[in-house]
């Protein structure tokens, strides 16, 4: 039983989820969208909006604490002064997760598109 068990195994070991949770969440904060099965969009949205977390806190703990996790300082200054003040007056659900009409081709897997709630403003329109 998996009792106290929070997340999905995804059937992988834990150093590989790690990574790809890690390769997805740099994915997510670089293009602001990505597109992947609905079991991997509910998981990797856990660890975005904690990132934006940190980023709303503005610390130079939250930034370590976000470093520790992206291992990028350009992404790191990015979410820190481009994403995270977009929500700065929202309290929470920075992400939203749309089911995609089609499953992959290979595999028939249910597909999802993660993006944040806040898209970046246009300038000039």
């Amino acid at each position: 039983m998996r009792h106290k068990k929070a997340g999905k195994k995804l059937g992988r070991t834990w150093e590989h989820r790690k990574a790809m949770y890690r390769n997805m969440a740099k994915s997510m904060l670089e293009y602001e969208r990505i597109r992947t099965t609905e079991t991997k969009a509910k998981e990797i949205r856990k660890l975005v909006e904690k990132l934006i977390g940190f980023g709303l806190e503005n610390t130079v703990h939250s930034r370590r604490l976000a470093f520790k996790v992206l291992e990028n300082r350009n992404l790191v200054k990015k979410l820190f002064d481009d994403l995270a003040p977009r929500f700065s007056d929202i309290s929470g659900g920075y992400t939203r997760i749309t089911k995609l009409s089609h499953p992959r081709r290979g595999d028939n897997a249910p597909l999802a598109m993660v993006e944040f709630t806040v898209q970046k403003t246009q300038e000039g329109a």
